[in-house]
């Protein structure tokens, strides 16, 4: 038997030859699946890139190659949720619908996240958040789409059991790097059977918009988010820091008990600018467990008035019972502006009295003790927790989220022993 050469293949491989040499003709080096040598037998190919370096498009590009290509195969697509799985790593601008050819499609169901090509390759979406669906499905090749914002490392461990159709089963990870701890793991296993390929938003440039480049070196670069979200450096913990991602990894929920009581603290900026510090706004809580539970990071760099509101909001969003201020620097202003958003709130100035550091301590050991719990991902507060030393932080910039926290741990913590009253005169 004679194989017919390209030109008489069948409509859809021949949509499906052309559409691969398009990708080879435009992608860079290395968005191109690695082969597979004596030297570099991998079995994970890690992605650790920048915003907008391209990683959806490479790692749709590798799936459509693969299941167009190879008959009947099994195919698994896990992000963090399934709204993820769908709208970016499917019908996204650089999804597979982009990367496959619509002739080369037999069905498509987006509500039950699974698509058919004309070869009898299937293709299943799964979300990291709920790991138990991928308990009994098996796969000869699985796409993990931004490792670094599951909820836990659960869903990845579950894949393994099910990734064992064919000779060669394979992983594709692509991911802006977090400093979790499977992400660490398939860092040290590079070059063993981990081929990682690192990117930085940069190598993107020609089809960027300059201004939006522009725009994000000018308020990120050299900062810790920029590294690591920019340039996808894997960022560790600072030798010294108070806290360490693995202490706050090992009591992280997704849930929380009955709250008794929950307080929103502000560490105040009253400049605003470019080059002003954030506004640290963090909402916090008591449970009925006896346990701290962080509920929420709604930091950032606003002008007095917009602080004012976001923290208002928060304190109704989480109904909770006090607002928490620092007035060291604004004195009666800080509650004088919260006042004119909300007159009735229940406020409580704070007066630091202490330097950063000596606040945070206490605090610290709250977390060793094993009394504080993350409610879900607060990336931006943890980085800057994990750069927090005995002497300040490791930046160079104020702390303002830890300050925020400290103040919001140290309410509660201090009241755990009854809860306030208002004595009538």
């Amino acid at each position: 038997m004679v194989t017919p050469s390209w030109p008489n293949l069948p409509l859809p491989n021949l949509l499906a030859f052309t559409s691969r040499l398009r990708w080879l003709k435009s992608a860079r080096s290395n968005q191109i699946t690695p082969p597979t040598t004596a030297a570099d037998d991998w079995r994970v190919w890690l992605l650790l890139a920048g915003r907008g370096w391209g990683k959806t498009r490479t790692g749709a590009e590798d799936i459509a190659h693969y299941a167009l290509w190879n008959d009947g195969v099994r195919v698994g697509v896990i992000a963090p949720t399934y709204a993820d799985a769908r709208d970016t790593c499917v019908e996204g601008e650089s999804g597979l619908l982009r990367a496959i050819p619509p002739d080369c499609v037999l069905k498509w169901n987006r509500s039950m996240g699974e698509m058919v090509l004309f070869n009898g390759s299937q293709i299943k979406l799964f979300s990291a958040d709920r790991p138990e669906r991928l308990r009994g499905p098996q796969h000869h090749r699985v796409w993990c789409d931004e490792l670094g914002a599951w909820p836990d490392r659960e869903a990845f461990d579950q894949l393994w059991f099910g990734l064992r159709l064919g000779k060669d089963p394979r992983v594709i990870i692509t991911t802006t790097p977090r400093n979790t701890p499977v992400i660490r793991d398939l860092f040290n296993r590079k070059n063993r059977d981990v081929h990682l390929t690192q990117g930085r938003t940069i190598d993107n440039a020609a089809h960027l918009s300059p201004r939006v480049l522009e725009q994000l070196h000018d308020r990120y670069a050299g900062t810790r988010l920029g590294r690591q979200e920019l340039d996808a450096e894997l960022l560790t913990d600072t030798e010294g820091a108070l806290w360490n991602r693995g202490l706050i990894d090992t009591y992280r929920v997704k849930s929380v008990p009955e709250l008794k009581r929950i307080v929103v603290a502000i560490d105040p900026s009253l400049t605003s600018g470019s080059g002003a510090d954030e506004t640290g706004i963090i909402a916090a809580a008591r449970g009925a467990d006896g346990l701290l539970y962080v509920l929420a990071d709604w930091s950032g760099r606003y002008s007095p008035d917009a602080w004012a509101e976001r923290a208002v909001l928060l304190y109704q969003d989480m109904r909770a019972q006090m607002i928490v201020a620092e007035i060291n620097a604004g004195g009666d202003l800080v509650e004088r502006i919260l006042r004119q958003i909300a007159p009735q709130v229940l406020f409580k100035p704070v007066r630091a009295l202490r330097g950063k550091a000596e606040r945070a301590l206490p605090v610290a050991a709250l977390y060793e003790q094993g009394r504080v719990r993350h409610v879900g991902s607060l990336a931006m507060l943890e980085d800057q927790m994990c750069r927090f030393t005995s002497v300040g932080s490791s930046s160079g910039g104020s702390p303002d989220r830890v300050d925020a926290l400290v103040w919001a741990l140290t309410e509660l913590s201090e009241t755990a022993r009854g809860e306030p009253r208002v004595r009538m005169l």
